[in-house]
């Protein structure tokens, strides 16, 4: 019995933890600006999540699916929202700034 309460309760949190990218989307969409977002942090959970996602489908392990499901679309949302607000050239000109600060000794 423990472990299902211990299963029922990782999983329950889980999708609390799925769930909390929906503050970085309220702040992206508030600042209505991406700056601050990693698109590839965002991309390897994303992925990791399709895999466990996989895994506990293979494995009928619904503790394992449910929560990474949430995650994932959540995941996802993030993404598309931070997309959204990303300013074209942002990237590579945030880029060039940073290497000239460290050039100039600036910031």
């Amino acid at each position: 019995m423990a472990p299902t309460v211990l299963a029922a309760a990782a999983s329950g949190w889980a999708v609390l933890m799925g769930l909390a990218p929906l503050l970085q989307i309220r702040r992206m969409m508030r600042e209505r600006s991406s700056e601050q977002v990693s698109l590839g942090y965002f991309s390897i959970l994303l992925v990791g999540f399709a895999l466990w996602i996989g895994y506990g489908a293979a494995a009928r392990i619904m503790a394992l699916v449910v929560p990474n499901t949430v995650s994932l679309l959540v995941g996802t949302a993030t993404v598309v929202v931070a997309l959204r607000f990303r300013r074209p050239g942002a990237s590579r000109r945030d880029a060039g700034q940073n290497q000239n600060a460290s050039v100039t000794g600036g910031s």
